[in-house]
Parts: C-alpha cells; structure tokens; sequence
C-alpha cells in the first residue's frame, strides 16, 4: 500500500525520524491557514506547497513550488489542487491532485550550504537481507545516479536478526563525508529510520533528498513509503490511510469483493485459482502470442457469483479479445465451477469475447461435458497446451 508524503512523514516522525514540518490542506484556503500555522510555529517566512499524489518526479510536472508570501501561497495552491500532474511515474493523463502540502522551508542561510543525499530501505530478496542504499546525490533520480555516476551510490546490508548495528550507521554518515554535529545526527537518523521500516512493516522507505541543512541538521525533506499488505492486520492506523483515489478502481472493486486483482497492459484476461497456477498461465499466454490483461486469482470458492464478479472486472478492460479460465479443481470441483461459468455466462448476457475454460483435476471430466454441452460460446480445454492452441487461435 503506496502512501502519501505527509502520512509517510507522520510514521517517521512517530519513530524519531526529524522531519521537514508540513500541514495538508484541500484548498487554496486552507492553505493560507496552514501557512500561517507553519510561520507562528516554526518562524518560516516561506513555503514550499507540494501536490500529494502517489507518483514520483513531481516538481518535473510543477506539483512541487517556493512561495515566498501569503498570497502566492494561495496563488500556487488553486493551480495545484485539481490539476492532472503528470511526471515520469504517472500515465500520459496524469493523476488528479486532490490535495497539496504546505511545508516550512529548511533551506535557510547559515554556517554552511545545505547538502542533499538520498537513501532508501529495502529488502534486497538476492541476500534475505534488509539493505540501506544511500548516495551523496541527493535530489536526483536514482536511475540516473547508478546510469552515470554509479560508485556514488553506497549499500549497506543488514541482517534482520542482528538488526542495524552502530558501526553500520556510522559508516553510512562516513561515507557521506559527513564530520562533527552533521556527523552524530546521520547516524542518529539512520537508526531511527532504519527502526521505522522495521517496525512498520514496510517493504520500501525512500527520502530523496535528506537534507543537511545549514546548521548541520540532518531531515527527511521527502517521504515515499510503501507498506507491506500482508501486515497491515497489524497496523489498523495505517490501513486506515489508504487513499483508493489514487488506486485503480478496478483493483479496488477486486479487493473488497475478496478477489485478488493486478491489472496489466495485455489483451487476454486470465481466471485463476492459485497465485502460482496464475503466474503459469500468464506464461502459457506469453508463448501463445498474447499478452496477460490482469492477473486475477479467484480463490478456492470459484462459485457462480465469484465467477461471475471476475468477468466483470476483466470486461472492463477494453483492450481485453479473449478470456483463459484455467482452474486446477483440488478442494473445489471441477464441475461446481464448470456451473458457476455456465451461470455467470447466462446472467450477464452477451460476452462479445472469446473464453476458452480449462479445468483440471477433481469431476474434470463433468466439468468439460457440462461446457460442451452448455449452448454458449465457450470452448473447453483440459491439457495446458490445448489452452494454449486455442488462446492462439483466437488472437489470430
């Protein structure tokens, strides 16, 4: 589950991570307010208002601007608020921003120049250990950095059992040539930060830029987070953040019918029941020729109103010409969503694309005779190669 910068900002922050202080605001407004809040607060003279949309290279788009007063804080939010933004993370018809956040400026005069660094904590799934990567370039797209300057980007790998050890952070603030003050504060905020993704149960913690700023504090200026689904039973507060405008609403229909649902950019749906069974199969319409439009796994349940709920949500995909249901009957029967399929079909009327049902394993027999024999226009398949030849035929 993708997150917004300032709820981001809200789990570092609960964790000791210091942050850049903002306020979200939902019009030009309430954004004067937040202004005026941020200045009594913190004594900021000027504003940076940030589009809060789940998409990366926002100040590219112009999601991401300086105000200098009152007025051009209210000016800056109305071209904001309800703009598509488009960045290199967003589709050609970009993401409507709903709301901005109003942050005080950190990048104020001082001893010494504010220097920028990224880091980010992920799992790096080749070791099975947590990883801390970390560049003195901050700022910049990290694709860009490994692409033309990649012995300025750093690793640091954690086991999860010993957890970040001191000596880690400490080489972390070291090799950003960090001394003194800066220095103590590095490493402070690395072990908070590191905490944070733990103890949250993240699978991805990325602040570009942290800021050293000219008195030598170290803050995360930006905050994208991504926490891990499979926790959040865990964390009923931060379920409690999901932004569904900012998911595709054919993924949301799915999750809250139970089904599992990804959408992807090919032209053949697929039904399935098992996550591995559905990567197979994805594969199988590669070597057919075709594309996966979805990947979508039923579940053990496959009854005619699951069935039927499935079609829906591949139908609406225009780009979808034909539909694969591959089914491997073990605890549910083969024939029982041999049914199911009948039904969902005769319910929903005319299906203007092809569907070819491959059912496998327990009544896999019935379950073939029950869709020959049905009148609709579905085909029936029982070797995987069988599906194959038909899916390819169809696209032909």
């Amino acid at each position: 589950m993708n997150l917004h910068e300032y709820q981001g900002k809200e789990i570092l922050n609960s964790f000791g991570v210091e942050i850049q202080r903002g306020i979200v605001a939902e019009t030009p407004e309430e954004a004067v307010e937040a202004a005026k809040k941020l200045t009594e607060e913190t004594g900021t003279g000027w504003h940076v208002v940030k589009a809060q949309v789940h998409a990366g290279g926002r100040g590219k788009g112009g999601g991401v601007k300086l105000a200098k007063n009152l007025k051009e804080v209210e000016e800056i939010a109305g071209e904001i608020i309800g703009m598509n933004l488009v960045t290199p993370q967003t589709s050609e018809e970009g993401k409507k921003v709903n709301q901005v956040l109003i942050t005080e400026d950190v990048y104020y005069p001082g001893d010494s120049e504010p220097e920028e660094y990224y880091m980010s904590v992920l799992l790096n799934r080749a070791t099975g250990k947590n990883m801390i990567m970390y560049s003195t370039e901050g700022g910049m797209d990290i694709e860009t950095v490994a692409d033309e300057t990649p012995h300025l980007i750093f690793n640091e790998e954690v086991d999860p059992a010993l957890g970040l050890m001191p000596f880690q952070a400490r080489r972390i603030a070291f090799n950003l040539g960090l001394s003194g003050k800066a220095f103590k504060q590095m490493t402070k905020f690395v072990t908070a930060l590191y905490k944070a993704y733990t103890e949250s149960d993240s699978s991805l913690f990325e602040i570009n830029p942290v800021l050293k700023t000219s008195d030598d504090k170290i803050i995360a200026v930006d905050a994208k987070v991504t926490l891990d689904d499979n926790a959040l039973f865990r964390h009923k507060d931060y379920a409690a953040m999901r932004d569904t405008r900012e998911e595709n609403p054919v993924e949301v229909e799915a999750r809250e019918a139970g089904l599992s649902y990804v959408d992807l950019d090919g032209n053949v749906g697929c039904m399935v029941n098992g996550a591995g069974l559905a990567m197979a199969t994805m594969d199988l319409i590669k070597q057919a020729g075709g594309e996966p439009a979805n990947f979508l796994d039923v579940g053990g349940t496959a009854d005619a109103e699951r069935v039927e709920k499935a079609f829906n949500l591949i139908l609406k995909d225009p780009s979808v010409k034909a539909i694969l249901v591959n089914i491997f009957g073990g605890i549910v029967r083969c024939d029982r969503v041999a049914q199911g399929v009948v039904d969902a079909y005769k319910n929903m009327g005319n299906i203007d694309v092809p569907i070819i049902v491959r059912l496998q394993g327990t009544n896999a027999d019935k379950a073939k005779e029950l869709i020959d024999n049905s009148g609709l226009a579905v085909e029936s398949a029982v070797e995987f190669q069988e599906a194959a030849d038909k899916v390819h035929k169809v696209l032909s």
